[in-house]
């Protein structure tokens, strides 16, 4: 099992900057993909970043120039990054942490992310 639990949500005006973070524990080795999802109300959920094993990159195009996902490990855990600039109403969302490993989801409980305009 991989546990996994998000911070650095809130409200902020348009133009500014957050980052959100998440703390992935449990069965963490050979997690294959990790990443950043958002769900708007009444929308799908979609893509935001992700950072695949090997350390490349994927962003939807919405956000390219704009968010940047990193990565960290520690002992027991390993950290997932969101730096958001440039936000804008339209990334309003909560925004949920994600690990793939062996073909198995796992998610975080969510982060409220409010843009104003």
């Amino acid at each position: 099992q991989v546990q996994l639990v998000e911070s650095g949500g809130g409200l902020v005006q348009a133009g500014g900057s957050l980052r959100l973070s998440c703390a992935a524990s449990g069965s963490i080795l050979s997690i294959n993909v990790m990443g950043w999802y958002r769900q708007a109300p009444g929308k799908q959920r979609e893509l935001v970043a992700r950072i695949i094993g090997s350390g490349s990159t994927n962003y939807a195009d919405s956000v390219k120039g704009r968010f940047t996902i990193s990565r960290a490990s520690a002992k027991n855990t390993v950290y997932l990054y969101l730096q958001m600039n440039g936000l804008k109403p339209e990334d309003t969302a909560v925004y949920y942490c994600n690990a793939l490993k062996n073909v198995k989801d796992y998610w975080g409980q969510g982060t409220q992310v409010t843009v104003s305009s």
